[in-house]
């Protein structure tokens, strides 16, 4: 990340939720819903955009773009989003990981290649829109394994702390996270 390198931010709100039972961004941990928290972790970006299903109809406090697809997976809220991203490099947090912090993003985003991921996977990440095409083709293809398609990219690894990382995929999940914290 160049010193004056403008970043978006990318919130990926969208989800089939299955394990979760109802929508995770709505969830509540701290009396904050999910979404509302990833929202405000991403107040130091230039633009802020939120990437999901129109037709979910969540009640957000915030716009959502819809991400014009009908697959559920994640790529399809990235390619979405680095669509409707004004500049090059974007940090994407999916709604379900309470823990993230700003250094984390900004130490991903400072590290981005065409991309940086922590050492557990893509996502919280950093992408660059140059990724576009790659991904577009990865999501055309039926292949949805975001992982996958980072494979011909280059990729810088952050080290971050696993505990930072944790997401919420059951509700005994989350309740198990707000405990902790």
């Amino acid at each position: 990340m160049g010193v004056d390198e403008r970043v978006t931010g990318i919130l990926l709100v969208g989800g089939a939720s299955r394990r979760f039972g109802s929508p995770k961004a709505l969830a509540l941990v701290g009396g904050e819903a999910l979404a509302e928290r990833a929202w405000r972790l991403l107040e130091w970006c230039d633009e802020r955009i939120a990437v999901g299903k129109r037709v979910d109809g969540l009640a957000l406090p915030f716009p959502v773009v819809d991400d014009g697809s009908e697959v559920r997976a994640p790529i399809a809220g990235l390619v979405a989003g680095l669509r409707a991203a004004a500049t090059d490099l974007c940090v994407v947090v999916p709604v379900d990981c309470p823990r993230l912090t700003e250094d984390v993003l900004r130490r991903l985003a400072a590290a981005a290649a065409d991309a940086a991921v922590p050492q557990t996977g893509p996502l919280p990440g950093a992408y660059r829109r140059r990724v576009l095409p790659v991904l577009e083709q990865q999501l055309a293809s039926g292949d949805l394994a975001l992982h996958r398609a980072l494979a011909p990219l280059s990729v810088r690894v952050v080290e971050v702390d696993p505990s930072l990382l944790v997401n919420a995929n059951t509700p005994a999940d989350l309740a198990a996270l707000a405990s902790d914290s």
